[in-house]
C-alpha cells in the first residue's frame, strides 16, 4: 500500500492527477480481468488524456459565453429558402475557419443568424478552436471601459487570442467617432489572426450609418471582406413562425 500511495503522490507531482485518482480502481480491475502491463498502462493514460480533454472543452465553452447553447442540427433549413442543407453542411466543415476567411450572416431578425453563428462556434469548440461570442452592444461597452475595468480587459484579451470571434447583431446601436475607432482597432488586431462571424440585419454596404466616420469604415470593411463569405439569409421570422400561444385552439 505505502508503494501505491508513493506511486500516487508522484503522479501528483507530475500533474497526472486524474490518473491518480483511479490508479486503486484500476488496479483492482487490472487484478480480476488480468489485464497485461500494456492493458493497464494504456488504460490510465487514457483515463488521463479523457479527463483533460473533458476539462479542456469545458473551459473552452466557458470562455465563448454564449447566451445559450444552439445547436446546428436544431436549425430548421426547411423553413430557411437561400440556404441548402449542402451550404450548411460545408460551413460546419469549419474550411473557411482553417482558412481564416470570415463570414457575415446577413438577414432581418428572426431568421437564424444567431442561431447559425453559436452553432458554428460549438463546432469550432469542439474541434479545439477558442470561440469568443458577443453582442455589438456589449462589445462597445468593453473598448470603452478596457483601460477601467479589470472585467473589460479580461473580456477583451479573451477576444484579442480567440481563434473565432462571433459579433452578434452589428447593426444593433450608432456609434461616435471615438467607439468606431476602438471598433477598428479590435478589427485590425483580429486581421489575418482569428476569423470573425459577424451578424447584422444590414449589408456592409450600409455599416457606414453605424460606424460614422467613412475613412474608419472603409478601412474596417477593408479588413472584414478581405477575406470573407457572405450568407444572405431571407424569409419570415422562426420567432414569429414558431409563436407559442397562450390560447388554445379549441
Amino acid at each position: 500500500m505505502e508503494q501505491i500511495e508513493q506511486i500516487k503522490r508522484s503522479m501528483k507531482a507530475l500533474k497526472i492527477t486524474e490518473a491518480a485518482s483511479v490508479i486503486d480502481e484500476l488496479l483492482l480491475e487490472a487484478q480480476k480481468k488480468n489485464f497485461t502491463y500494456q492493458q493497464f498502462l494504456a488504460k490510465l493514460i487514457n483515463h488521463e488524456v479523457n479527463k483533460r480533454e473533458e476539462k479542456h472543452l469545458e473551459k473552452r465553452l466557458k470562455w465563448a459565453a454564449f447566451p445559450e447553447p444552439k445547436y446546428l442540427e436544431d436549425f430548421r433549413i426547411e423553413e430557411q429558402k437561400s440556404l441548402s442543407q449542402k451550404q450548411l453542411n460545408q460551413l460546419k466543415e469549419l474550411l473557411w475557419l482553417e482558412q481564416a476567411y470570415n463570414l457575415l450572416l446577413l438577414g432581418p431578425p428572426g431568421v437564424g443568424k444567431t442561431h447559425i453563428g453559436i452553432g458554428l462556434g460549438l463546432e469550432a469548440i469542439h474541434k479545439g478552436y477558442k470561440v469568443s461570442f458577443i453582442g455589438m452592444d456589449d462589445l462597445v461597452q468593453v473598448l470603452k471601459t478596457q483601460e477601467i475595468t479589470r472585467s473589460s480587459k479580461l473580456k477583451l484579451k479573451r477576444i484579442i487570442n480567440s481563434d473565432l470571434v462571433i459579433i452578434d447583431d452589428l447593426m444593433f446601436m450608432a456609434m461616435d467617432r471615438n467607439e468606431a475607432n476602438l471598433f477598428f482597432q479590435l478589427i485590425n488586431k483580429l486581421y489575418s489572426q482569428s476569423s470573425l462571424i459577424i451578424t447584422s440585419n444590414k449589408g456592409p454596404e450600409d455599416w457606414g450609418e453605424l460606424l460614422g466616420d467613412p475613412a474608419i469604415t472603409t478601412a474596417i470593411l477593408d479588413r472584414i471582406l478581405h477575406k470573407s463569405e457572405v450568407v444572405n439569409l431571407d424569409g419570415d421570422s422562426f420567432r414569429i413562425t414558431h409563436l407559442q400561444t397562450i390560447f388554445s385552439n379549441n
